[in-house]
């Protein structure tokens, strides 16, 4: 079925289709490297942006693309189907998004986090956020300026999270404002497709590309994150389109290639800060290719080195409070890091010396199967072994912790607040893909590694490491809040697509085997029509009941509603909570308006009345409109009379703890107003 038949039309058709499937990673590479200097700049504007973008995308898409090879594997007659199906396959998942996007605004998880950033840099271009101290007479001792995902640092506000997904999805907000920046992930998430289904065209076949994509897109995590903004859905377009220009490189022996594919990889640092994890598979390949003398290597680390680069300069410099608060995990995986580098260096020494070792004399491909196999029923039987905890040390812990113990009561299940339900990570894989498909990914990963150690299917090599090191390292330590389907988004970004990449190879490995016993053309292709079914049905099985929910509603409309409520010359104290939470940043980026919040003392709903009124008088005396906002009408309503500003009552995406989620949960949010100077 991998049979190249030869000629011009398997030529063109394939190397149409590797050209379209690095394309995604290709002008989200340039649109970095040009939107990260200007950032640190503080000149993030379209009119230094676009000029310096488009002649950069331009060279890079004409050297890069004339550097791309075909795939290499044609099944059966050559055709230009793949290439109109993927189109058709991934327009059709990006419309689906469009139509159902969520418009998650209102911080409660990271995608209104993500939200407001880039909110704040189609506005300003710049970093910091100053805490505009003066729309309250200068400051008082009661007022805080910081609510999460926006870290309060001494005059300024340092925003969560790294800056890659802002800076992708900024040009949305220039464009057409806050619906257009929520309307990007759409089209990132399909273009992601594409670049997966290019590495699937390159590792099993081209007709595998479109069946690829299908099997991606079919599964929630994949719809989730294409509706919201999410880091992993253009971190998946660096990652597969990285490799996919890496293997070309290695296979034509092209320098270009290889150092686009570095950087691509490099940079999904800046999208995602996990992506130093990642990436450490590169650094060992790269040290390989060195040792065998293959001149694609010091291009592929050059650029691996600029992109990771790019993304610690942003991080230590512009997020610096982010990796503060992950310093626990973050600094040893930095260590771990610099360790990977340096026996990746002495490895390279000793191969060149003395050249590869000779794997079959110790017959370790035979314990390839047993291995794979043995490690499979470890993550399965794991929840028998072991109850993952971690003791809260610091707030943000402790608020996860009460959120943990919330879920457990309204599931009936027993009260654990430290309990992180790590030991069903496997489990959680099998409830979005199907044990069907983590079984024959099983199988895939055990051919394929039996192979490698026999110094066969060699372009595996690094796609395996990448898939087995990130899988093996995320299903052990998800690090991440484990209510579903937000846990999910820690699979999607390698486990669930490499597991589905090893699917369907296995699918593809067997369907060509059948025709040993079974000669003929129909045998082969009803073997690789079952086995796609085995993976494509229980996946759209598991996404049936939240594919066609919107939710999160007319958080937009209401917000541009408040800001319009809210009206000119205002300085908008936060008096509660949870709004204060909730809406800090967004009023500050989407209205334009200064916002400060009152202290609150533990154990009490609102600020206390003096510290409000105080402040109040010197907004005044400042010469501006004192606005107070809360989650009721009776957080407002001692300092005059209550309007109601913003209301949606709409669907969100459930919190399950022991189970796949099936559906949606109510979400209601309401935001009261009171002017006390003008309505008093």
């Amino acid at each position: 079925m991998d049979d190249n038949d030869g000629g011009s039309g398997a030529s063109r058709a394939d190397l149409l289709l590797a050209r379209i499937t690095v394309i995604p990673a290709l002008l989200l590479a340039s649109w970095l490297a040009v939107a990260l200097p200007l950032l640190m700049a503080g000149i993030f504007r379209p009119w230094a942006a676009i000029p310096l973008y488009v002649p950069v995308a331009a060279v890079t898409l004409r050297f890069g693309l004339r550097a791309v090879r075909p795939t290499g594997l044609t099944m059966g007659r050559a055709s230009w189907r793949p290439v109109a199906w993927l189109l058709v396959i991934a327009a059709a998942f990006g419309a689906l998004q469009l139509v159902m996007c969520s418009q998650q605004i209102v911080v409660r998880r990271d995608p209104a986090s993500y939200f407001n950033f880039a909110t704040w840099l189609a506005g300003h271009g710049s970093l910091p956020i100053p805490q505009m101290r003066w729309a309250f007479g200068g400051g008082d001792g009661a007022l805080t300026y910081g609510s999460p995902a926006f870290y309060q640092r001494g005059g300024v506000l340092v925003p969560q999270f790294m800056a890659g997904m802002p800076l992708t999805v900024t040009p949305g907000g220039w464009l057409g404002g806050p619906y257009a920046t929520l309307a990007m992930m759409p089209l990132v998430g399909a273009l992601a497709l594409i670049s997966f289904a290019g590495l699937a065209a390159r590792l099993i076949g081209s007709r595998w590309a479109p069946v690829a994509a299908l099997a991606l897109g079919l599964t929630w995590p994949m719809m989730m994150i294409s509706r919201s903004i999410y880091s992993e859905t253009g971190a998946l377009i660096l990652m597969f389109g990285g490799v996919s220009l890496t293997l070309d490189a290695v296979r034509a022996g092209r320098r270009l290639p290889a150092l686009l594919g570095g950087l691509s990889l490099g940079l999904t640092i800046l999208v995602r800060i996990d992506g130093v994890r990642d990436v450490l598979p590169v650094v060992a390949f790269a040290g390989l290719l060195l040792a065998l003398r293959r001149r694609v290597g010091l291009p592929l680390l050059a650029g691996l080195t600029a992109g990771v680069g790019a993304g610690l300069l942003e991080g230590f410099v512009m997020s610096r409070p982010y990796l503060h608060y992950l310093g626990a995990s973050l600094y040893p995986l930095l260590l771990i890091a610099v360790a990977v580098v340096a026996a990746s260096a002495v490895a390279s020494l000793v191969i060149r010396r003395w050249g590869l070792p000779d794997l079959t004399r110790f017959r370790l491909p035979d314990l390839a199967v047993p291995a794979t196999f043995a490690m499979l029923a470890f993550f399965a039987a794991r929840p028998m072994l072991q109850t993952v905890r971690r003791v809260p040390n610091n707030p943000d812990d402790r608020v996860n912790a009460s959120f943990i113990a919330a879920l457990q009561r309204s599931q009936n299940l027993p009260l654990d607040p430290n309990r992180q339900y790590s030991e069903l990570s496997l489990h959680w894989v099998a409830w979005y893909i199907g044990i069907p498909a983590v079984l024959l990914a099983a199988v895939g990963a055990a051919v394929v590694l039996r192979d490698l150690l026999r110094r066969r299917r060699t372009a595996w090599l690094l796609p395996y490491a990448l898939i087995v090191w990130t899988t093996l390292a995320t299903l052990w330590r998800p690090g991440i809040t484990p209510d579903h389907p937000w846990a999910s988004r820690r699979l999607i970004g390698m486990v669930i697509p490499g597991l589905l990449l090893l699917a369907l190879w296995a699918v593809a490995w067997t369907a060509r085997h059948a025709r040993r016993f079974v000669p003929g053309r129909a045998a082969t292709t009803g073997v690789a029509v079952v086995g796609a079914l085995m993976i494509l049905v229980p996946t759209a099985w598991a996404s049936a009941p939240m594919a066609v929910t919107r939710t999160e509603e007319r958080e937009v409309s209401q917000a541009q509603a408040m800001c319009r409520a809210i009206g000119p010359n205002a300085s908008v104290l936060f008096i509660e909570r949870v709004t204060g939470d909730r809406f800090a940043q967004l009023i500050r980026g989407m209205c334009g308006t200064p916002t400060a919040r009152v202290r609150i003392a533990a154990g009490f709903k609102t600020a206390p009345e003096n510290d409000v009124r105080r402040v109040i008088q010197k907004v005044v005396a400042a010469g501006r409109r004192p606005v107070l906002l809360g989650a009721d009408s009776i957080d407002v309503e001692p300092y005059g009379r209550a309007e109601r500003v913003f209301h949606v009552h709409t669907r969100r995406d459930a919190s399950t703890l022991v189970s796949a989620p099936r559906g949606t949960w109510s979400l209601t949010i309401n935001v009261w107003m009171t002017d006390p100077v003008y309505r008093g």
